[in-house]
């Protein structure tokens, strides 16, 4: 999409969802590739429903006959009807039952989304049964096809700020249980990939927004409300997730046997003083800061990720600009917050 044909403003939801699953002409070649069905595991969550939608009309524009399918507890009520409505096979399962992820449809292309973060700090046992248990049952169930399996930045050390962030090649260094169980669903997938030849790729995705969370919206949300903005990590990676959905699906031409990781995120990096201070001058309101700016951010670079599949189509300029017209004018939150300030991995 050209950025001069993206709207100016988003003004609800439903305008929001549609723009989050519209195909790009790069989804709709890539879908004429696919050679089976596409399952999205862990569809529930945040990013599922507009993925599953994304991979759902690029077929259709593509004219391949392939199914979609979205498995997840579907806690939202509501959710699995509304996908069912937009020709996604939606099918609740338990993911940390056995039986029931043997009773899941094959599929040639797998889009790994389980997983937990908010509240992991409560409940670390539940954190990690459901980062590394899950994605064994996964892996056990789906030998066979290629399989994008989702992670996080979080899985690098700290770097310095004012650097460009962590590559690929770099060692993982997590801080924290959170950040230590996600390296632990990557390394179980590893061992699948290499004990039965699956094809994968890990995701690490940094910091996605759909204006009902994310960094951004955070920093937003704070300074609409007058609340101090903490900048004790001075600086953040930022995507919208229509580009982010858009290079999970196109991530699976890239699958292969170890799987090799893949950093996803915009381009460069975001000064959290420089965006408060934008949004306060947008909204006509003084901006409170927080703690010093600290000599380390969880940065990464994603320039692999753009070499291979573009350039996200969101420039950071027009994000930031939805973002403060959404709360402005009273979006909806999902009453999520990153933490993306937090430093000792407590999420």
């Amino acid at each position: 999409m050209d950025a001069a044909a993206l709207p100016v403003t988003i003004e609800d939801d439903g305008q929001l969802e549609e723009l989050l699953s519209r195909p790009s002409p790069a989804d709709v070649a890539f879908a004429r590739t696919l050679a089976g069905d596409v399952l999205v595991l862990g569809a529930g969550g945040k990013m599922g429903p507009s993925l599953a939608r994304r991979v759902r009309r690029a077929l259709d524009a593509a004219g391949v006959k392939r199914r979609v399918v979205a498995a997840s507890r579907f806690s939202e009520p509501g959710l699995a009807a509304a996908l069912e409505r937009d020709g996604i096979d939606a099918i609740p399962c338990d993911l940390l039952d056995p039986d029931a992820v043997a009773r899941l449809p094959a599929a040639g292309d797998v889009l790994f989304l389980a997983g937990m973060k908010f509240g992991s700090a409560d409940r670390p046992d539940l954190t990690w049964v459901l980062n590394t248990v899950v994605p064994a049952q996964a892996a056990r169930r789906y030998p066979a096809s290629r399989i994008v399996v989702f992670s996080t930045g979080n899985v690098y050390p700290f770097v310095d700020a004012s650097s460009s962030g962590s590559i690929e090649s770099d060692p993982p260094g997590p801080a924290g249980e959170y950040a230590q169980s996600c390296l632990g669903r990557e390394r179980v997938f590893e061992y699948f990939s290499r004990e039965n030849g699956t094809r994968g790729l890990v995701f690490r995705l940094n910091y996605a927004t759909d204006l009902r969370y994310g960094v951004l919206v955070d920093v937003a949300r704070q300074a609409w409300a007058g609340e101090p903005v903490d900048l004790t990590v001075p600086r953040v990676n930022a995507i919208w997730q229509g580009d982010a959905n858009s290079y999970a699906f196109r991530a699976l031409g890239l699958a292969e046997s170890p799987p090799r990781p893949l950093n996803v995120t915009g381009r460069g990096t975001v000064a959290v003083r420089d965006a408060a201070e934008r949004f306060g001058r947008r909204f006509g309101r003084p901006v409170r800061f927080t703690g010093a700016e600290g000599p380390v951010a969880l940065l990464s670079d994603a320039s692999r990720c753009h070499q291979l599949l573009g350039d996200p189509e969101v420039p950071l300029e027009r994000l930031l600009e939805w973002t403060a017209r959404w709360v402005e004018a009273g979006g909806r939150s999902l009453g999520k917050p990153t933490k993306f300030e937090r430093v000792d991995g407590r999420f």
